[in-house]
């Protein structure tokens, strides 16, 4: 799987749009997309939706290569209900891959939304 870096500069090499360029269009330094694109910083959503405009995809499909830990959001949804916790100790204990959990994830139909 490709990393969130990646995928932005893959995604900005089918376009033909040159680092700098790109930046300029965000209106970013081309230090600090070169930094998100090897990985060593990440956008906020604001820019990040602006890059997915820039780059004709959805918000979506970049964040999706996003592999940082939603530590805040984890540590939300353990201190509302524990059980995420325990579960997720489970996976540590239980030595599951992240590869592994995705596939089961995936293969999981998707929730019925209420209308």
């Amino acid at each position: 799987m490709k990393t969130f870096g990646e995928r932005i500069r893959e995604l900005r090499d089918e376009k033909d749009i040159s680092l700098r360029e790109l930046a300029k269009r965000l209106e970013i330094s081309a230090a600090f997309l070169s930094d998100v694109e090897l990985g060593r910083r990440y956008p906020s959503d604001k820019v990040l939706v602006k890059i997915a405009e820039a780059l004709g995809v959805s918000f979506e499909d970049i964040r999706g290569y996003d592999t940082r830990a939603p530590i805040e959001e984890l540590k939300r949804l353990t201190s509302a209900n524990p059980v995420y916790g325990i579960a997720l100790r489970k996976v540590i204990d239980k030595k599951i891959t992240p590869e592994d959990l995705i596939k089961f994830i995936e293969e999981q139909p998707e929730p019925h939304k209420n209308k």
